[in-house]
């Protein structure tokens, strides 16, 4: 194609459009790219509103300053002044492996504390440690501990040395919003109980009962450090389903973005800092440090859960749990329990049109059932609906189901209106996360005799349902224990003396304990019924 030289009509046309486009955007200007937080909601907690850092420093007349000793108040305080020295790093909440910072630094990926009292925070080991994979070994439990590289204390005179000594020259660069960082290995992330059922459950009773009596503000973006963005993933795809369900706003941020960062403090001419205006930092292995994770049950979210109940920030039955678990059902399409013109009918419990009892079947896979007694499991129970049906009552449902063979939608609408989640142990029960709470919910968990972890047991409890277990009689909660056969495919529901649970007998004096699990099941499900038909 030959080009023509441009004609003066050309060269008229071109400089009238440059002149359009000018005015346009000056009289138009494009909306701001970085994220915008209202300031006009009322009744919200300080915590919704992070001012950036450039802001704070200048004293913009109407920004709301909360005093050093308030945390998340609604009752802030106002100033128009600029910080004497520098904006120091305040402790919102506390347990091991969940901290809530306001206005923490990070240079060449080190968390740096502004304090003129470094002495009132918890030992650096009880919130971060250097995010290695674990194994219980000497040498592996050393090499977690946190170092001055993880994080570290500076003086607000030692900032203002570093990033400027006036307002107008410090070289401090906020990441507006809300802030997750999770600090943990891809060790345990790609695991859908792990992800859901510990990190995220633990997440959101942390921040709910860090904004106590408020309302939790909303989060804006969670950061992986050690995690690229198939690593956080499960193979089944539950973690990022549930974490789009959730937070369907959440901005995530992985390895190769904390880099960025790093290397934008890191590799400059002149010191700079990241400031995020509230940070949660969540650290499996400072957990671990912890009295009840590292002690007694092993479960981060413990920390966070029993830590807060501890401290009356948080509801002893779970019901902070309701506005994660409805997002996620709403997202699937499932009819929420109990609820009527967008108000939960009962403040305590909801209630199911009928009673669903879901058998999560592992036959055919690792950690399965005897084949002649996963049937005659299915019999018994299919003997109880059919039982319970036949008096009239509200109607008996069963579901015996293999999870994989579901969409994730039907997963979420099916855990949506179960009353008892029966299985082997195994990651179908994670879905208990999903079920509503009514008078007679719980889990039902068949381990192989003498086997026995308190995953599944614990968060049932957690969320203020009742767990199960199938095994040897005991009166009191057992040790962890992994005998051989734990992961078998011969997992009996009979056994030389097989029971479920000292509380599931004692609900139900009378029975024949000589008889078979499958019977006792059927027994234990025929009083829940009792009450609830």
């Amino acid at each position: 194609m030959i080009l023509r030289s441009p004609s003066k009509r050309d060269a008229i046309l071109i400089l009238v459009g440059a002149l359009c486009t000018h005015l346009f955007t000056v009289l138009a200007p494009l909306a701001p790219q970085a994220i915008v937080i209202s300031h006009s909601l009322k009744g919200q907690v300080f915590l919704e509103h992070p001012i950036p850092y450039d802001q704070v420093q200048k004293g913009l007349p109407g920004i709301d300053i909360v005093d050093e000793d308030e945390g998340f108040s609604e009752e802030d305080t106002s100033s128009s002044e600029p910080p004497a020295v520098f904006l120091e790093t305040m402790l919102v909440e506390h347990v091991p492996g969940w901290t809530i910072f306001r206005d923490i630094y990070m240079f060449n990926g080190t968390l740096l504390v502004v304090s003129s009292s470094p002495s009132s925070f918890p030992e650096i080991r009880y919130m971060t440690s250097t995010g290695l994979a674990a194994d219980v070994t000497p040498a592996n439990i050393a090499a977690r501990e946190p170092t001055l590289w993880n994080m570290d204390f500076l003086s607000p005179e030692e900032a203002a040395q570093r990033w400027g000594a006036t307002a107008e020259d410090r070289r401090i660069i906020s990441v507006e919003g809300n802030t997750l960082l999770f600090n943990d290995p891809p060790q345990f992330l790609a695991h859908y109980y792990h992800f859901c059922a510990e990190l995220l459950l633990g997440t959101w009773s942390f921040w709910t009962g860090a904004a106590y009596p408020n309302p939790p503000p909303p989060i804006h973006r969670a950061i992986f450090p050690h995690s690229s963005a198939a690593e956080w993933r499960d193979y089944p795809g539950f973690n990022s389903y549930f974490l789009r369900a959730a937070f369907p706003s959440l901005t995530v941020e992985v390895d190769i973005d904390w880099q960025d960062r790093v290397v934008a403090t890191a590799e400059s001419d002149i010191d700079r800092a990241w400031h995020f205006p509230y940070l949660l930092l969540a650290d499996r292995s400072a957990a671990f440090r912890g009295r009840l994770c590292g002690s007694t049950n092993q479960r981060t979210a413990s920390e966070a859960v029993d830590g807060l109940i501890a401290l009356s920030k948080l509801d002893v039955n779970g019901l902070w749990w309701r506005p994660i678990r409805a997002a996620v059902w709403h997202f699937a399409g499932a009819t929420i329990p109990g609820v009527k013109g967008g108000e939960h009918l009962d403040e305590e419990y909801e209630e199911t049109d009928k009673f669903t009892i879901t058998y999560i079947s592992r036959q055919g896979r690792r950690r399965s059932l005897i084949p002649e007694d996963h049937d005659r499991l299915v019999t018994e129970l299919e003997a109880l609906v059919a039982r319970k049906n036949d008096a009239k009552g509200k109607e008996w449902v069963l579901n015996v189901v293999k999870a994989e063979t579901l969409t994730k939608d039907e997963q979420v609408r099916l855990a949506s209106k179960t009353n008892v989640l029966l299985g082997v142990h195994g990651n179908g029960l994670s879905h208990l996360i999903l079920m509503p709470r009514t008078r007679f919910s719980a889990v039902i968990e068949i381990f192989y005799p003498g086997g026995f972890s308190h995953d599944y047991e614990w968060t049932v409890r957690a969320l203020g349902m009742k767990h199960f277990r199938h095994m040897e009689r005991y009166e009191n909660t057992p040790n962890v224990h992994y005998p051989r056969g734990f992961q078998g495919s011969s997992i009996p529901v009979h056994g030389p003396r097989p029971y479920l649970s000292y509380d599931i007998i004692t609900w139900t004096i009378g029975w024949d304990l000589s008889r078979s699990l499958c019977f006792r099941i059927s027994a234990a499900l025929e009083f829940f019924g009792d009450g609830n038909s």
